[in-house]
């Protein structure tokens, strides 16, 4: 059974004592009671707009995220967010006007969320196109730093968790991107995913909104129809001389499983990983999933592959049996349902030579 993300930190195999709080959240023990009646809509989020009745989280509430304890005595209101990930999550949950800062955005905010974040001059701005110094982050006055990768907080990204703790300013890592054994998700599942988004609506006093925007997702993952063709496929993500392809045990792997189609990277111990040219010729895909990213595009992919000799002789390259997939909901969140009805859509629609 896959561990909890975020979790008490009494777990024994961890070493960790037990912290005298009054409030712990862990993921394992959220029921979503709102999710059985949930209605399909073509919207993740369609029905997640801010609730006038707080669920009231008791605060001070503590989380071991990423092995890391934090401590919130109340609700957010000024976050700084890093990659598109953790942005939109925020935004389905209806906590636009907290978000003071982002960076690392992988794309366009998509149009199901546009309403919650216009006039958002924080979103429509970044503080950086990538990784922001320190000192920059530090002057739009965050109380939460919340990244959507773990190494954004360490001394070769912006910085660690210990020198803004020590400021004063929480950090949250999104834990599908935890690396550390006992937190990495191995594999990612949907639960997994659903549990984020129930624990930082939590952290936000935004329960209810999280358990509507999780009750929507699992409507829409459910009307998805897994394709019966026993199909295998390649997860081609970037690179050129040596191709960096979805691994076994992240959201690649776990969208892959959702429409019915079998990794030929799946041996890949990580979420992403490399694969040579002779490897992914050998194992001959059927489909071959590319995604669109602006630093590399779906058709910059598709005239390597067929530029490139041995790929070129590939079928599916032959016969352009390709799948398109956005990058933004290549990382987990709240996008990445969606991306897998996306993809099943097109997967139904192909007609294979």
């Amino acid at each position: 059974m896959m561990p909890s993300l975020f979790r008490e930190r009494t777990a024994p195999s961890m070493g960790l004592r037990r912290v005298a709080i009054p409030v712990v959240v862990t993921l394992s023990t959220v029921v979503f009671l709102s999710a059985c009646s949930a209605e399909s809509t073509s919207s993740p989020a369609a029905q997640s707009s801010p609730s006038t009745t707080s669920t009231g989280t008791a605060y001070p509430l503590t989380i071991d995220n990423c092995g890391y304890e934090v401590t919130f005595e109340q609700a957010p209101r000024r976050v700084m967010t890093a990659k598109s990930s953790t942005t939109e999550l925020l935004l389905a949950l209806g906590l636009g006007d907290s978000i003071v800062a982002t960076t690392y955005l992988d794309g366009p905010i998509p149009d199901w969320l546009q309403e919650q974040a216009q006039g958002n001059e924080a979103i429509a701005s970044p503080l950086a196109e990538q990784l922001p110094s320190a000192e920059a982050v530090l002057e739009v006055e965050p109380e939460v730093v919340y990244v959507g990768w773990e190494s954004m907080l360490t001394a070769e990204g912006i910085a660690d968790r210990d020198f803004f703790e020590d400021l004063g300013v929480h950090t949250i890592v999104a834990p599908s991107a935890c690396k550390a054994p006992g937190y990495q998700p191995d594999p990612l599942t949907w639960e997994a995913l659903f549990d984020e988004i129930t624990t930082v609506g939590e952290i936000f006093d935004a329960s209810e909104q999280a358990a509507q925007v999780v009750a929507d997702q699992r409507a829409q993952l459910e009307a998805v129809t897994a394709d019966d063709r026993g199909l295998e496929a390649l997860w081609f993500s970037s690179g050129s001389d040596v191709p960096f392809v979805g691994g076994g045990i992240g959201s690649a792997q776990l969208i892959m499983d959702t429409v019915g189609v079998s990794n030929v990277g799946q041996d890949i111990d990580d979420t992403w990983g490399s694969m040579s040219w002779e490897a992914i010729v050998e194992s001959n895909p059927d489909v071959i999933i590319l995604v669109d990213a602006s630093w590399s595009t779906a058709d910059s992919k598709i005239e390597m592959l067929e530029s490139q000799p041995a790929a070129a002789q590939l079928p599916a390259v032959k016969n352009k049996q390709y799948l398109v997939i956005d990058f933004p909901p290549t990382e987990a969140g709240v996008r990445t349902v969606s991306a897998a009805a996306d993809l099943s859509r097109q997967l139904s629609s192909l007609e294979l030579s």
